[in-house]
């Protein structure tokens, strides 16, 4: 196990990671959500694709428009990544036991990954609420009271809903951060393995340049592919998650799988991937952009990958 020093720069080194992906990931994000919320009601779809739901946001509200609830998720995703990150570097070293072969073990990745989904589902609840509240708004809005900002919005909340409002949707997103985190460290894990087996071969040059572009390569392709491995498992807990969190009906069942069933109904089965392009847009350019920011600055900080 790493000392106390070591843990805290992983948890540091977690935080940059989070970061970056906000800054590259938000906008997608926000058209995911609006195609999510919008495009699941019984009074037919407001958008006819992303790009479509792109140009509405652009048009009528500018590029704030795609940053709608951003602060928020700066300040959840900053501690959510640090500890996501962090807990499951300490989970894996903890199982790792007497695994000292350098490759990567499911025994040892599942669980360490489905643990740290698990915690952070508890941060992600309340600003991901927010997020979604602050993204449906816009002309389109059919229904609930208008937010100015995250705080004001997560008042609101709590004042019509109470605490336990705060938190709907909290079953949903400990299911997708559960499942969806031991999906995408099996792909990260073995990706980058397998990427680092056959660049680190005696074929290729060990220059100091070649080293760095292919780390940064790696980097790049193993975080954009485990995104989109995440979302692409995942996705319909995060529609089902969306609906329970933005619906102004106070008895909606919070259930996921009823909420899906629901939709599938009245909807169709498309439904359950609303919002597939733009969260896969998003998921790989997002996730490379936070695995490399996570790599680089554990590497700043003096911390070995292994």
């Amino acid at each position: 196990m790493a000392g106390a020093g070591d843990a805290a720069k992983e948890y540091v080194a977690g935080s940059v990671a989070g970061i970056a992906q906000v800054v590259v990931g938000h906008p997608f994000d926000t058209v995911k959500v609006k195609l999510q919320a919008h495009n699941t009601t019984a009074y037919g779809k407001v958008y006819k694709n992303a790009f479509h739901c792109t140009s509405r946001i652009l048009l009528e509200e500018g590029i704030r428009g795609l940053y709608k609830g951003a602060s928020s998720s700066f300040i959840g995703i900053a501690v959510e990544s640090s500890l996501f990150f962090g807990t499951y570097s300490q989970a894996k070293q903890l199982l790792q036991g007497n695994y000292e072969d350098g490759r990567p073990h499911l025994q040892v990745i599942i669980p360490s990954a489905a643990c740290s989904g698990a915690l952070i589902s508890c941060i992600l609840t309340p600003t991901e609420l927010t997020k979604c509240r602050m993204q449906v708004q816009g002309k389109d809005v059919m229904h609930g009271a208008r937010y100015s900002s995250p705080l004001d919005c997560a008042v609101k909340t709590l004042e019509s809903e109470g605490l336990r409002g705060l938190f709907r949707g909290g079953l949903t997103t400990l299911f997708r951060e559960a499942i969806g985190n031991a999906v995408f460290f099996c792909s990260y894990e073995y990706s980058r393995y397998w990427m680092h087996k056959y660049f680190d071969s005696p074929r290729f040059s060990s220059s100091s340049h070649f080293v760095l572009a292919k780390d940064i390569g790696i980097g790049v392709m193993s975080g954009g592919i485990s995104g989109m491995a995440f979302w692409t498992a995942t996705l319909p807990l995060d529609v089902a998650k969306t609906i329970i969190q933005t619906d102004p009906d106070p008895h909606l069942s919070r259930n996921p799988f009823r909420i899906l069933s629901m939709v599938c109904k009245r909807a169709g089965m498309g439904v359950c991937y609303a919002g597939l392009g733009p969260t896969l847009a998003r998921a790989f350019p997002a996730n490379a952009a936070a695995i490399v920011a996570w790599e680089y600055s554990a590497k700043i900080l003096g911390i070995k990958r292994v």
